[in-house]
């Protein structure tokens, strides 16, 4: 799986946030036994950096896959940059979930949400905006607005074309409006999804942009968010398990087809060096 998103870009990786209602406690040694324990099950995450809000830990950059761990006041994240199999991309994501709650004080109550983010990034150079525009909008009535992109009286060209969209997928079947409640909305339980491209040419003009573009890359993020209750904080690799199996099959069926391979076909093409 994770060896044929990583063929598609130039970086993949897997991302766990754990968020808490109430802030962290930030004892010593709570927090140094929680690394400890991490470090000795991943031996190469030895790197501990103290931030002005988050305490982290990490492997090299240079380590395949590379791997960290950061707590923040209200929350708990981790991440695996370019791992090479299913369990190199969740295996510490479970490991964290599963020590987390007891090093840290965390009850069930306190959890807020569990989220599961993938991304991509493409090195891409030139006018980034540019380039996602003509790869998503190509053929549709929105491509009329930025007419062929090229410069001149009657065109634009797309100086921030980030988009965004945000759905639910749904536990069961949405049940039919009652008698009389047509009109009311519908509150639908499920995990969230959103889907986003971020591009980083920067906006303006002059040699700061110019300097800027190819030096960061195009990222398509697949973020699944959970709010479901907690009734026993061991559920939650479980829980985890169910956010990756859903999220595998939205990067199979949706962002390959339709957001990673249209980008990465336009990279492709000299019209944007």
């Amino acid at each position: 799986m994770t060896e044929s998103f990583r063929a598609l870009c130039s970086d993949f990786y897997v991302n766990q946030k754990l968020s808490v209602k109430l802030d962290l406690p930030r004892g010593r040694e709570a927090m140094l036994d929680l690394f400890e324990r991490v470090r000795r099950t991943y031996p190469s995450m030895g790197s501990f950096r103290r931030y002005k809000d988050e305490l982290a830990l990490e492997s090299k950059q240079t380590e395949a896959p590379h791997r960290w761990l950061a707590i923040r006041p209200s929350n708990v994240r981790s991440g695996v940059v370019n791992p090479s199999a299913g369990e190199d991309a969740y295996g510490l994501h479970r490991h964290v979930l599963e020590l987390a709650p007891f090093f840290l004080s965390i009850s069930p109550l306190d959890v807020e949400y569990l989220e599961l983010l993938y991304g991509f990034d493409f090195a891409a150079r030139g006018n980034q905006d540019l380039l996602v525009a003509h790869a998503l909008l190509e053929g549709t009535p929105l491509e009329k607005l930025f007419e062929d992109g090229s410069t001149g009286p009657n065109n634009l060209v797309p100086l921030d074309f980030q988009p965004m969209l945000g759905f639910v997928l749904p536990d069961s079947e949405p049940e039919p409006p009652a008698p009389g409640a047509e009109g009311e909305t519908q509150v639908v339980s499920g995990t969230e999804v959103h889907m986003e491209v971020k591009t980083r040419t920067g906006s303006g003009s002059g040699s700061d942009t110019e300097a800027r573009a190819g030096t960061e890359p195009i990222s398509i993020y697949l973020t699944l968010r959970r709010y479901e209750p907690v009734d026993d904080l061991k559920e939650l690799p479980a829980a985890l398990d169910r956010l990756a199996a859903a999220g595998q099959q939205l990067i199979e069926n949706r962002v390959i087809p339709y957001l990673v391979r249209p980008i990465r076909e336009a990279i492709g093409s000299s019209d944007f060096e």
